[in-house]
């Protein structure tokens, strides 16, 4: 789930309950837990509703003053629209290992790069097609660019990407900007090693 920085006191304190992204496909499920910025959150509700049943009082679960800033928000003109709408609560402090403190971890042993080589190495496995090492190089190769023409570049769908993305930060090795990502210390590292 995505939320601007403007919302992450509020998803904290438990004043941003809601949230309306306009989704092609759900990529959140009820009962899922999601990291964002360092908070573990749980969708509790995944629906379709169309943008003219949001009301006010959604709208200040979700942060915004009414149910038309929700709407220019979103970019949704037509009442009809359908549009997701995930109910989430606060569950705690991100429950991973403090990837930040791994972020800068370098310089690294041997043994802990053999360890990330092998990591990415399973993780290319699993999904059928090797690309850990494809997106370590983009990334260095193109930073602070929109995770959208990243994503074209190696022929995939953004949410894909940034999934794949994801999956490399919490191995410490790549970190998100305001538009787009970087290599951390650690990634630079360990990407040096590949060759």
């Amino acid at each position: 789930m995505l939320f601007t920085a403007d919302a992450w006191p509020g998803l904290a304190d438990g004043s941003i309950t809601l949230t309306f992204p306009t989704w092609a496909s759900p990529q959140a499920r009820t009962g899922g837990q999601y990291r964002v910025t360092g908070m573990l959150l749980e969708a509790t509700s995944v629906e379709r509703v169309r943008a003219g049943d949001i009301t006010d009082d959604d709208a200040s679960r979700a942060g915004a003053p009414d149910a038309a800033a929700v709407r220019t928000r979103m970019k949704v003109t037509d009442p009809d629209q359908l549009v997701w709408r995930v109910t989430s609560r606060y569950l705690g402090a991100d429950d991973r290992a403090d990837t930040t403190t791994r972020r800068h971890d370098d310089p690294l042993d041997a043994a802990a790069i053999d360890e990330l080589k092998s990591r990415l190495d399973r993780m290319d496995r699993r999904s059928g097609k090797p690309w850990t090492r494809q997106t370590l190089r983009l990334i260095e190769r193109y930073p602070g660019i929109v995770s959208t023409a990243l994503a074209r570049q190696v022929g995939k769908e953004r949410a894909t990407f940034k999934t794949d993305v994801r999956k490399l930060k919490e191995l410490g090795l790549t970190e998100s900007l305001e538009v787009g990502y970087r290599l951390s210390a650690r990634g630079e590292a360990v990407l040096r090693t590949l060759g």
